[in-house]
């Protein structure tokens, strides 16, 4: 280790748990004798056992930074006891580093340091607290502060949303957290990954404090572990190091999550925060306001981008709707699902395999569509409730079709956007012979039934629509455009996704 600092003034510091003095090289932390319902310090045995557990837990990842405990006597009587510490450099904190060169380099190896922890945790698959159920009773917790102590320094309007699109998320995801605990991501963690107590020192970083009054409150998703810190470096200003740290952890744990879920956490951290600032200023502390709002904004912004959505990309043959999805899907992240492919799935045959029939005809009879359009909403209802917004690429030619789409949706408490690609008959006759000549299509349209099938088509006035008619490139810019009209918020860069 780099040497701690040495040249640091004496000084003090103070928590509504424990009093830190500082002296040369050393920190000392005592625990205050308090009882606040979660934790009870009021008498020295407990608060021995406390700094014990502390020094214990801590040690874990920052061996050479915890030392020992200490003993504080009156004369020859042991009063009470201390958490010896060596004191690290201010000015080596990571909320002091953002925005600095190789600034990446220290949260690639935070995150590098806590997928290992986590690695050497046993799951525990019967953890209650990670349950949808418990995720949904601490929002709730959460939400009777800030509605009641926020409403007027937040926004009743803004209090109200977070709560509604917090509570959309988990109505439709019972199966996504069960299936976190039943595939071993919920583990113990660190609990309490901030900014400003890891630093980055040469030989790496030393990630103090952690949550260690209450063992089950760092046990949970390793997702909302990690998220903890990519939420406090978003709020610092740096979503960029946000998801660099959450894209870091991915890469050592082999840990697998629909971005979704990393809003979700990232947001229910977010709204934590918000509270307890809700509490400091209830409590006269008026410099907690815009530090309430700021963790709120945040949290909002997290509930909007991870509630999950289901987009009908439709159109008739050849207007270039499965180009759309795939680019959108590509800017967005989001699972596509085409019927001209489901369609041979279900017949057995490979995607690009030929199966052009007359209209009503073959795969093509009423009863094979039917079974098709069932099988694309039961892949996506198994998506949505897995927490992966999906977009369904079909023609979406008749309004019984939509109506499923929009029951589904319903269902799995999902957005639903509906986009409908438009081009005129010619532009689609060309595109269709096109593909034809280069054979790489799963469709099985023909320019001979082009016209049959435009005629068909029932009106869809509850859609968006898209002209194709331009360039690929700028039909896909047009796509990006009203995708994100629609939904308030800006396509991530392809290398930014949650």
């Amino acid at each position: 280790m780099s040497a701690p600092a040495t040249d640091e003034p004496a000084g003090a510091a103070e928590t509504h748990i424990s009093r830190l003095f500082f002296a040369g090289d050393r920190v000392y932390k005592l625990l205050k004798p308090v009882e606040l319902g979660f934790l009870d310090f009021s008498d020295r045995a407990t608060r021995l056992a406390a700094a014990k557990r502390e020094f214990e837990l801590n040690r874990r990842f920052a061996p050479d930074v915890y030392l020992g405990l200490g003993d504080i006597r009156e004369g020859d009587e042991v009063v009470d006891h201390v958490i010896v510490m060596a004191r690290m450099a201010d000015d080596r904190r990571l909320s002091k580093l953002l925005g600095r060169p190789r600034i990446a380099d220290c949260v690639r190896s935070v995150a590098r340091c806590i997928a290992a922890h986590h690695a050497g945790q046993p799951p525990i698959e019967d953890a209650p607290g990670a349950t949808r159920d418990a995720v949904a009773a601490n929002w709730s917790d959460n939400f009777e502060v800030t509605e009641q102590l926020g409403s007027e320094l937040i926004g009743a309007e803004e209090c109200r949303s977070v709560r509604y699109l917090a509570n959309r998320y988990l109505e439709g995801r019972e199966r996504l957290f069960a299936r976190r605990l039943a595939d071993g991501f919920v583990r113990e963690g660190h609990g309490d990954l901030i900014a400003d107590d890891i630093y980055c020192l040469d030989d790496g970083p030393r990630i103090l404090d952690c949550l260690a009054f209450r063992d089950d409150f760092r046990i949970g998703d390793v997702l909302a572990d990690i998220g903890f810190l990519a939420m406090d470096l978003d709020r610092l200003g740096h979503p960029e190091l946000s998801r660099r740290v959450m894209h870091d952890y991915q890469e050592f744990s082999g840990e697998q999550h629909p971005s979704s879920l990393a809003h979700h956490y990232i947001a229910y951290r977010a709204h934590v925060r918000a509270k307890v600032a809700c509490l400091a200023h209830a409590q006269g502390q008026p410099d907690q306001a815009e530090l309430a709002r700021t963790y709120h904004r945040l949290a909002h912004e997290h509930l909007r981008r991870g509630a999950v959505k289901v987009v009908l990309v439709g159109g008739a043959p050849g207007v270039g709707k499965s180009t759309v999805a795939e680019h959108l899907s590509r800017r967005f992240g989001f699972y596509v699902l085409a019927t001209d492919e489901i369609r041979k799935d279900l017949a057995g045959l490979g995607h690009t395999a030929r199966a052009s029939a007359p209209v009503d005809d073959g795969l093509y009879r009423p009863e094979r569509v039917a079974q098709t359009y069932d099988e694309m909403l039961r892949r996506a209802e198994s998506l949505l409730r897995s927490g992966c917004s999906v977009l369904l690429d079909a023609s979406w030619s008749s309004a019984e079709q939509r109506t499923g789409a929009r029951r589904l949706a319903d269902l799995t408490s999902a957005d639903l956007v509906e986009v409908e690609c438009t081009a005129q008959p010619a532009v689609g006759e060309q595109r269709i012979r096109g593909r034809l000549e280069r054979g790489a299509s799963s469709s099985d349209v023909t320019p001979g039934i082009l016209a049959e099938l435009r005629a068909r088509r029932d009106p869809w006035p509850e859609a968006l629509q898209l002209s194709t008619e331009g360039t690929e490139s700028q039909t896909e810019a047009d796509a990006v455009s009203v995708l994100e009209a629609v939904l308030g918020w800006a396509a991530p860069s392809l290398a930014s996704q949650l």
